[in-house]
């Protein structure tokens, strides 16, 4: 899966799926075969946190 490059729509998308989809980041990482570390700093960068007890970023 591509996953969006600007980080605003990353942050949209990665809710997205976590809410409909996925239980954690680990496991949305896990089933699209992508890093966990660097989508929490891409998206750390612009300003948000990942929220596990929430699965999501805010």
């Amino acid at each position: 899966m591509s996953l969006p490059q600007d980080p605003i729509i990353l942050y949209s998308f990665l809710n997205t799926q976590l809410r409909d989809h996925y239980t954690s980041l680990d496991e949305f990482c896990r089933a699209n075969c992508c890093d966990e570390k660097e989508l929490v700093e891409k998206l750390s960068a612009v300003g948000f946190e990942y929220d596990r007890e929430k699965n999501r970023f805010a």
